[in-house]
């Protein structure tokens, strides 16, 4: 079939691969190196705990089969190994079955991490990394040139990630239509960047520039990735100049860069394109029953998105192939935040020696300016900032937390990036108090060099101690 190939598409085909195993990378990593105090058997939410009581056919998994820390670590870098074997181009060298069954491994492993992972992995961005590495395993390798049919999906997938977080921005907060949620988001996102202080302080009309081109990007540019080139390409290339944007304003995981990954699909990049043989009635086969399925697994993503109560970040299946997806339909006017102290004291006293704890990506001290972690994602900071919101964000999984540093875990404080006490003295008790957080102007900053300002507001959680 000479329609099914797109030659023209080769070396978007190939930047998009490379970066998609990048961020697999990232992902395996993340889990590799904060699991134990997760999801392990003495973790905050055990994974054992989980599979106990969640049937395989809902969350379908490794882990249900079999779980301890050895196991999962084993998993967790053995995608490792594989997302950097397929990023130096592994895939290329095999034969076009083999080639897209290692593409389905990093999928496979990353199913099984996600489906046990409850709050910790409840976030958009992992079913996203699901849905796109699941379909890019259909693109080929350099035996067949990057077929339309999955060409065309991966812009679907773009198209849903825009179009449903658009929607959601209008029917949901009334500052996204009166153009002022940027007057607070970069002060009140989960976790501000090094140079989201600065974002803030930007003059509040191109904030309205700002959140109008966003309502263009993301409400009418997505149907222009299925128009003729060169139309669908500058589609592309205006997404991910927003995207890029977003980078530079705040830590949000990986989901920006996947969202730029997906825009490559769209991209026809420069490049004079290899002579390279028909593709192989199988593949064609395989390729064409894929899109049957993925299109008719779209049915309730379509609803939900056309839906007056659409729901964001919302998995359709268990195996995470369609989704749907939205961020920030309402965005908070004042940032709280959780400070975690400890102290040594026999009876704690409000005049105890009370020591903070220091997180790595959320606010804490003040004139501690805040630093790039992503796309690499700090799941326990993340968290902390829902918890501020609501202790009901946090009732599955504070309390381990508060036990593990009465213990000094060392899993646990290896998400930390300080404790107050030495390895072999844990502290007697443990308190939380809940802390209103707002950025200095530039006068403030000079004089005291603090990019935040912090005022009590009531505790959270009172002493505790180990019974």
């Amino acid at each position: 079939m000479d329609w099914f190939t797109a030659p023209d598409y080769w070396l978007s085909r190939l930047v998009l691969q490379r970066a998609l195993a990048a961020l697999y990378l990232v992902a395996f990593l993340t889990a590799a190196l904060q699991f134990r105090a997760l999801l392990g058997e003495r973790g905050m939410l055990p994974v054992p705990r989980f599979t106990a009581r969640v049937p395989f056919r809902r969350a379908p998994s490794l882990f249900q089969l079999h779980y301890s820390d050895r196991f999962f670590a084993g998993c967790a870098w053995a995608g490792c190994a594989v997302s950097a074997a397929l990023l130096a181009g592994a895939d290329s060298a095999l034969p076009l079955w083999a080639g897209i069954v290692l593409w389905l491994v990093p999928w496979a492993l990353y199913l099984s991490i996600v489906n046990v992972g409850q709050t910790w992995y409840a976030f958009g961005w992992e079913s996203l990394l699901l849905e796109t590495g699941f379909l890019a395993a259909f693109l080929g390798n350099d035996e067949v040139a990057p077929p339309v049919v999955v060409l065309f999906l991966l812009r679907w997938i773009l198209f849903r990630v825009e179009f449903g977080a658009g929607l959601i921005k209008l029917r949901g907060d009334a500052c996204w239509r009166k153009l002022t949620c940027l007057d607070y988001h970069h002060e009140t996102q989960p976790m501000p960047g090094p140079l989201s202080w600065f974002f803030h302080h930007l003059p509040r009309p191109l904030h309205r520039v700002e959140v109008a081109a966003n309502h263009v990007t993301q409400l009418i540019v997505p149907f222009l990735l299925f128009a003729p080139q060169p139309i669908a390409s500058a589609a592309a290339a205006l997404m991910i100049v927003t995207q890029l944007w977003l980078v530079l304003s705040g830590n949000f995981s990986w989901l920006n860069w996947i969202t730029i990954v997906l825009a490559l699909s769209a991209l026809r990049l420069p490049a004079t394109a290899p002579s390279v043989p028909a593709a192989p009635l199988w593949y064609e086969a395989l390729v064409l029953a894929v899109g049957a399925l993925l299109a008719f697994l779209s049915y309730h993503p379509v609803l939900n998105m056309i839906s007056r109560r659409q729901v964001m970040n919302r998995s359709f299946d268990p195996l995470h192939l369609v989704n749907t997806y939205g961020a920030f339909g309402s965005v908070s006017r004042i940032r709280y935040e959780v400070v975690v102290e400890g102290t040594l004291d026999e009876r704690p006293r409000p005049d105890s020696d009370w020591r903070e704890y220091d997180f790595k990506g959320k606010p804490g001290d003040p004139r501690r300016w805040p630093r790039q972690f992503a796309p690499y994602h700090l799941r326990l900071d993340w968290l902390m900032w829902f918890a501020a919101l609501s202790p009901a964000y946090a009732g599955e999984w504070f309390g381990g937390l508060v036990e593990r540093l009465l213990e000094n875990d060392r899993d646990t404080l290896g998400l930390l990036r300080r404790s107050p006490f030495p390895p072999d003295t844990p502290p007697r008790y443990v308190r939380a108090r809940l802390f209103r957080y707002r950025y200095t102007d530039w006068r403030e900053l000079r004089e005291t060099g603090a990019c935040w300002e912090r005022t009590y507001v009531r505790e959270y959680l009172p002493p505790t101690r180990l019974a």
